[in-house]
């Protein structure tokens, strides 16, 4: 018997939006920060946390909504001026990064007519603070899941069985599509089926072949 599909879940960052290279790129501009300083921070905290987490790796502590925006902003910011020897304003950090997640028509789109098409729909996001677009997510989505607001994170495996729960189905009803690929892997170990996404029209082909109906 073939598999039948009946839920699609995305990501936010990167799959709705501009990739995130981009936006980050645009954000260090803006402030007037070396790209590099930030991709060593980041690579420091994503290194193997020991001990109090939310000390070792602050975006995972923030993502569950474990600290708060503030504090984080004054971490980063912190590291930021540290390593380049110039003051980083930390008041409106995380809000300055993420003005440059621009909407893009595609990929909200798509997830409409899937709606449409009786496809249960729901976000999967990763959050650095709750201030999301939210405007025409009613349309959108049949569920929210946003890692700050239920206290669990990508690609943690209950953050996805949590998800499917919130549109009534089994992870295996499931496909996932996210941007990064350590996300993807957490899904498919559940049963979901994952597509990791870089370009809308492969990612449109490859959902219209799972759930058998025209989504473009």
């Amino acid at each position: 018997m073939d598999r039948q599909f009946r839920a699609l879940l995305v990501d936010w960052g990167g799959v709705l939006t501009v990739p995130l290279s981009s936006a980050v790129q645009a954000w260090a501009d803006s402030d007037g920060i070396e790209l590099a300083h930030y991709v060593a921070i980041m690579r420091d905290w994503f290194g193997e946390a020991v001990g109090n987490e939310a000390e070792t790796n602050p975006v995972h502590a923030l993502e569950r909504g474990e600290i708060e925006v503030p504090h984080f902003e004054e971490r980063l910011a912190h590291e930021l001026s540290r390593r380049s020897g110039t003051t980083v304003v930390a008041d409106g950090l995380v809000e300055r990064m993420f003005a440059f997640f621009d909407l893009l028509p595609d990929m909200p789109a798509l997830v409409r007519r899937a709606r449409l098409a009786g496809i249960k729909t729901a976000l999967l996001s990763n959050s650095w603070g709750l201030a999301y677009p939210r405007d025409g997510w009613d349309d959108m989505f049949d569920a929210v899941v946003i890692s700050g607001e239920v206290g669990m994170r990508k690609p943690e495996p209950r953050i996805y069985r949590h998800a499917a729960a919130a549109v009534g189905l089994d992870v295996t009803e499931c496909v996932f599509v996210d941007d990064l690929q350590v996300n993807i892997k957490a899904a498919v170990e559940l049963g979901m089926v994952g597509i990791l996404y870089r370009d809308y029209d492969v990612a449109a082909i490859e959902l219209e072949a799972l759930f058998g109906v025209p989504l473009r």
